[in-house]
């Protein structure tokens, strides 16, 4: 059961061949084994997960479950979930416990999915190695001296790692395909829109959006069918008809399957910068999809190099004045000792922040200060204008657009926490995805430099996350990187 698919579990829990309480347990006491040597977890709710599974297993026995009835997940721990503590990786939010669930949150118990607990990330969802969380670094399952990624770095490994067969992330700038890539398994992160941002606490909210992580593609689109749809408690959320991301996988993949897909390439990501056991990995896995029917052909994303600094404005700037809510007042950390109001703002600010937070907060704070809006926050707007404009131009030419995830396998925890900017580098690939609110998906194509997984990135137009999950799906049925698990998953 432990490296099941989704369908296999389903399949298992209708057939009464495991009931939910026993799957949540099998997983739970994983977790309970091997999580001290990951720290995938902040958060592990056995209680609230054996009360769920065991409502699972009555709805099983009145023939009331759906596709995600009994299944374990976990949640990142940005999602507000009642009745447990939401951390957001930071000492601010150290012993938080959310009063309301986020709307996935609810969305995925109405689903009868059983939650596991929350996952580790980098603090706010500020960075890429999951360094920064106020808990200690999660490590990646492949080598556990080595980062998982970040900000969603503990739903990655947790994957990974078989301690959970799907779990939720949010992805700013890269957060879910990024560690999805870093840990060989499976993310989407779906159109700005998709996914309702309620109860997701915010880093830059027109960059934010939830995203599925699973050890196939088939496994994303079940858990981003239940994931997704319009709430009205969010301003920013799309009405649109519900859809099934799983309708296109069905189909018989005989033959060449992707005959007729143009995935088109851009120069930019595939220039100086990508490691060479990367851009080995990521070549081959071209040829296999040339090789189930596709055509390549050269795009070009000629302002895509102006997406780390365009995002490095924004994104701070964003977090600058979502972030002013902790304060100190209401809830969250308060220093112990202050002479007057102003001193407790600050203090409790100072402790409660980690230096990643507090270098983004300054960093938005200067952006939008009076004599520099212009020169800085509005020149980066129109530069992600630029940005979302080219995508249109190379998707007039093709169906899907591909290259690497990340430049590099993951790296050795500690190897570039003094360096801020090669840090920020690493989502090189990411960033101009989030700046245009398009769908990307990472999956695992194979293997760099001592056996660390690589990821290729699959980005579309709006709305076209089923033909992202299809052509993953296919290359999946094709091959056996996402089959592949660590030796701490056997």
């Amino acid at each position: 059961m432990i490296n099941a698919s989704l369908t296999e579990l389903r399949a298992a829990l209708d057939a009464g061949k495991i009931s939910s309480v026993e799957l949540a347990t099998l997983f739970l006491d994983r977790i309970e084994r091997l999580d001290p040597s990951l720290n995938a977890f902040i958060t592990v709710d056995r209680d609230g997960a054996l009360e769920a599974a065991r409502a699972a297993d009555a709805r099983l026995a009145a023939g009331d479950a759906g596709p995600l009835t009994g299944i374990p997940l976990a949640h990142k721990d940005v999602f507000c979930t009642e009745g447990v503590l939401t951390t957001c990786g930071s000492k601010m939010l150290a012993n938080f416990v959310s009063p309301y669930d986020a709307h996935v949150v609810s969305l995925l118990k109405a689903a009868g999915a059983v939650s596991l607990g929350k996952t580790n990330m980098d603090e706010f969802a500020m960075g890429s190695s999951n360094e920064n969380s106020h808990f200690g670094p999660a490590k990646n399952p492949w080598d556990t001296t080595r980062i998982p990624g970040g900000s969603s770095g503990g739903s990655a490994a947790a994957v990974a790692a078989r301690l959970v067969p799907i779990a939720t992330g949010t992805d700013t700038g890269g957060s879910v395909r990024q560690p999805a890539a870093l840990t060989g398994v499976t993310g989407i992160k779906p159109t700005y829109g998709v996914v309702s941002r309620y109860g997701m606490i915010a880093y830059a909210s027109s960059l934010d959006q939830g995203g599925a992580f699973g050890a196939s593609a088939a496994d994303c689109a079940q858990l981003l069918t239940a994931m997704a749809g319009f709430d009205p408690r969010d301003s920013t959320s799309l009405e649109r008809p519900a859809e099934d991301y799983s309708r296109e996988l069905a189909a018989p993949a005989a033959g060449r399957p992707l005959a007729g897909l143009r995935i088109g390439l851009p120069k930019e990501f595939f220039g100086a910068g990508m490691a060479d056991d990367v851009r080995a990995a990521v070549e081959a896995a071209l040829d296999e999809y040339r090789a189930l029917g596709a055509t390549t052909v050269d795009v070009s994303l000629p302002n895509a190099q102006l997406a780390i600094p365009a995002y490095y404005v924004i994104a701070p700037a964003e977090a600058s004045s979502n972030l002013s809510r902790f304060d100190g007042v209401r809830y969250g950390h308060r220093a112990a000792e202050y002479r007057d109001l102003a001193e407790m703002y600050s203090k409790s600010r100072a402790e409660g922040f980690g230096a990643e937070v507090k270098r983004r907060i300054l960093v938005g704070t200067y952006v939008l200060s009076h004599g520099y809006y212009d020169a800085y926050y509005l020149q980066a707007q129109k530069l992600r204008r630029l940005i979302a404009q080219d995508f249109q131009a190379a998707l007039a030419g093709c169906d899907i657009i591909a290259g690497p995830t990340s430049p590099t396998t993951a790296w050795a925890i500690g190897e570039k926490s003094d360096d801020p900017v090669q840090m920020y580098l690493s989502d090189i690939y990411t960033i101009a995805v989030n700046l245009a609110g398009l769908p990307g998906l990472s999956h695992p194509c194979g293997f760099g430099a001592g056996e660390l997984p690589v990821g290729l990135q699959l980005v579309g137009d709006y709305f076209s996350e089923a033909r992202l999950l299809n052509a993953a799906h296919r290359f999946q049925q094709a091959s056996d990187w996402h089959l592949r698990r660590p030796a701490i998953a056997a």
